[in-house]
């Protein structure tokens, strides 16, 4: 009930106003349960994908949403169940990997689409990263659902991290053809088979996108990049701190020069 009220208005506001494209509608099954693996660019793209489908489609989203404070904080977990989004708690030794998994067997024996983002994080810079296997991979053999490889077009250009006031720009979506990987079922607890079917699925997703790939996770990258920031801002200090001590340096000495040739005068 309360996900077809959140699918009208969120939904539906979202389709009038953007107006997002879509290629491959027919490769999502009528029934029965399916998993939509997709390359994840915006926090948006857990509310684009189900618009646009008719059956309900069931993200992960970190538990924080679920459990803060305060009317803010209701009302935000509020809408995240009513747009069809799990809570996952990522404490533990697992963390959300193993949280993931549970969750999505769940969804998957009630017969419905379940929703994953195999680089497990959003890419920080439009590329497409190395899948983690431990989530998308498992559920898929210990299920034997089929997998539907998913690209999000543009939609990280709708609204950038940091910026509140979206841009109305048409975002897209290509849904690729169901991969089937239950010669595999049974093999959840194999890592190398785990690591094949997490690669082929998005290689699919890498042609669907077009996007660049690296082979290396998502959540690497941006420790690199955040590293990277960091000593470049260090590096901008030190240097303006040198600036400004040469600075002083050089005005303390054309003082005292100043000072001695006042001297030699009042001497003279």
């Amino acid at each position: 009930m309360l996900y077809g009220a959140m699918k009208l208005s969120v939904g539906g506001a979202l389709k009038l106003a953007f107006r997002p494209w879509v290629e491959g509608l027919e490769n999502v099954p009528a029934e029965g349960p399916a998993i939509l693996a997709s390359n994840h660019l915006s926090f948006s793209d857990s509310f684009f994908l189900p618009a646009v489908l008719d059956r309900k489609v069931t993200f992960i989203a970190k538990s924080e949403y679920f459990t803060s404070p305060g009317v803010k904080g209701k009302l935000t977990a509020a809408f995240f169940k009513g747009v069809g989004q799990l809570p996952v708690d990522r404490s533990g030794a697992r963390g959300a990997g193993e949280a993931a998994v549970k969750s999505g067997i769940a969804v998957l024996e009630r017969g419905e689409l379940f929703g994953i983002y195999p680089e497990g994080t959003r890419s920080p810079d439009g590329r497409l990263y190395r899948g983690k296997p431990g989530g998308l991979a498992r559920v898929a053999l210990a299920t034997g659902a089929p997998v539907i490889p998913v690209a999000m077009i543009d939609t990280e250009k709708v609204q950038p991290p940091g910026q509140v006031v979206p841009k109305m720009i048409r975002p897209g979506i290509r849904i690729g053809k169901p991969l089937d990987f239950t010669r595999y079922l049974g093999m959840e607890h194999d890592r190398f088979i785990l690591r094949s079917v997490t690669d082929e699925v998005m290689y699919e997703i890498m042609k669907l996108s077009g996007q660049e790939y690296v082979d290396i996770y998502a959540t690497a990258a941006k420790r690199r990049i955040a590293e990277t920031a960091k000593r470049q801002a260090e590096d901008a200090k030190r240097q303006a701190d040198d600036e400004k001590a040469g600075s002083g340096g050089t005005v303390a000495a054309e003082g005292g020069e100043d000072t001695g040739k006042g001297n030699r005068s009042d001497g003279a």
